[in-house]
C-alpha cells in the first residue's frame, strides 16, 4: 500500500477513533483562554476549527475566519515540552526507618500511550535535542525516557507561518521531516496522510481513506511554499559561536537590560530550553522528605548563585548568557543552534524583544 493516503474532511473523526481503540489517550490543540493549548481530545469539534492568530512582538491574538481548517494557526504559548519534560515532578523520596535508617525509593509510575495530533515541525527538532541530552547520553533520564516512549506522534505540515516565525532560518520547518509516525497535510477538503512508521501505517490501514490525487499533492506543496515565504526573519551568517563569543563587552548588551524585565517567559515557551533546579521537600514531622524537579530558568539570578555569589547579577549578563548560549556555544552540546525558529520568545516577550533582531546588532560587528 502506498504511505500517501487521503481521508475527506468529514472522516477526520475516525483518526481519533482509531487512535483510542489502538489504545492511546489523544491530545490534540485546543482555545483555552483565548490561546492555543494542548489538552484531552475526543471530538473533531474541540479542534480550534477555523482559528487563525495573528503574532507579533508581544502580542499573540486568536482570529474566527470562515474556514473550516483545524490547523490554520502557527503555534501557541507551549506545544509537547511539558508532555515529556514536566513543569514540576518528583524524582525519589527517602523515608526514615524505625531503627534509625534511611530507605529511598524512586517514583517512576506507568504511564500510558499518548497520542499527539497536530505538533509542528519546529517543536519535533525541539524533541531531538531533548532526546539527545536526556536520552542518550550517560546517564539517560527514566522519567523523561519513559514518557517520551509512549508518545505515537502525528505531525502536521505548516501551511501558514506567524509573523514571528523564522524555522528556515534554522532549517527546521515549516515542513515537518523527521520524527513521526503520521504527518498531515490540510487542504479545504481533507487531509493527506504518510506514515513514517510501521504503526502509523496500521492505523491508516484502519481507516477508510482515498488514493491522493496529483493535484491535492500540488495543493498541499504550494501550501508549505507559501508558508515558507510569508517569513521574513533571518539570522546572521553561521556559525554564531565565536561572533558572540567575541561580542561578550559589545555595548548593546545594556540596551537589553534596560529594556529585559527577567519575566523568564522566553525561556519558559521555548521548546528547547530545559534548565531546572531541584529542590527537597520535607513533612511536618520530619519522617518523609521528596526530592523534587522544576523548570527554572537562566533568568533567575538564584540560577547562577554559586558559594554566595551571583555569577549574573545584571540582567545583561543573563540575556547574554541566554543568546549566546542559545545560538552560539550550544553548539558544543548538540551539533546544533539550540533554537527551531519558533518565535514564540518574540510573541510572548511582554516588551517584544525580537532575538533575530539582537542578534543581527551584535554579529554585526566583533569589537565594542
Amino acid at each position: 500500500m502506498n504511505r500517501q493516503r487521503f481521508l475527506p474532511r468529514e472522516r477526520f473523526q475516525s483518526l481519533i477513533d482509531q487512535l483510542k481503540a489502538a489504545g492511546y489517550d489523544v491530545v490534540g490543540p485546543q482555545v483555552r483562554d483565548h490561546a492555543i493549548v494542548f489538552d484531552a481530545l475526543t471530538k473533531v469539534e474541540q479542534l480550534p476549527i477555523g482559528i487563525t492568530d495573528e503574532q507579533a512582538p508581544g502580542r499573540y491574538r486568536l482570529e474566527k475566519s470562515e474556514s473550516r481548517r483545524c490547523f490554520d494557526w502557527a503555534t501557541g504559548a507551549q506545544a509537547i515540552k511539558p508532555m515529556t519534560f514536566v513543569a514540576r515532578e518528583t524524582l525519589w523520596q527517602s523515608e526514615r526507618l524505625p531503627g534509625g535508617g534511611i530507605s529511598f525509593h524512586d517514583t517512576l509510575t506507568e504511564t500510558r500511550p499518548v497520542a499527539i495530533i497536530g505538533v509542528r515541525a519546529c517543536d519535533l527538532a525541539a524533541l531531538s535535542i531533548h532526546d539527545h541530552h536526556f536520552m542518550r547520553g550517560a546517564h539517560p533520564d527514566p522519567q523523561y525516557s519513559q514518557r517520551r516512549q509512549s508518545l505515537f506522534l502525528i505531525a502536521v505540515h505548516c501551511m501558514r507561518s506567524a509573523a514571528t516565525c523564522f524555522c528556515t532560518a534554522t532549517g527546521d520547518g515549516p515542513q515537518a521531516r523527521s520524527g513521526y509516525d503520521l504527518v498531515l497535510s490540510e487542504l479545504d477538503t481533507g487531509f493527506i496522510l504518510e506514515a513514517h512508521t510501521g504503526r502509523g501505517l496500521d492505523i491508516v490501514l484502519q481507516m477508510e481513506t482515498e488514493a491522493v490525487t496529483a493535484e491535492q499533492t500540488e495543493q498541499a506543496d504550494a501550501g508549505i511554499l507559501r508558508a515558507a515565504r510569508q517569513q521574513h526573519r533571518t539570522l546572521p551568517a553561521g556559525p554564531l559561536q565565536e561572533k558572540l563569543v567575541s561580542a561578550v563587552e559589545h555595548p548593546h548588551w545594556q540596551t537589553l537590560n534596560d529594556r529585559c524585565l527577567s519575566c523568564g517567559n522566553c525561556t519558559a515557551v521555548c521548546p528547547t530550553c530545559f534548565c531546572q533546579t531541584h529542590v527537597d521537600e520535607i513533612s511536618l514531622d520530619g519522617q518523609q522528605a521528596s526530592h523534587v524537579r522544576q523548570w527554572e530558568s537562566c533568568f533567575n539570578p538564584d540560577h547562577s548563585h554559586i558559594h554566595g555569589i551571583v555569577i549574573r547579577s545584571e540582567r545583561s549578563h543573563r540575556y547574554r548568557q541566554w543568546l549566546t548560549h542559545k545560538f552560539g556555544t550550544w553548539e558544543e552540546q548538540f551539533g546544533r543552534s539550540g533554537c527551531v525558529g519558533c518565535g514564540r520568545c518574540i510573541t510572548w516577550c511582554p516588551v517584544g524583544i525580537d532575538v533575530t533582531g539582537e542578534l543581527a546588532v551584535l554579529c554585526k560587528r566583533n569589537e565594542p
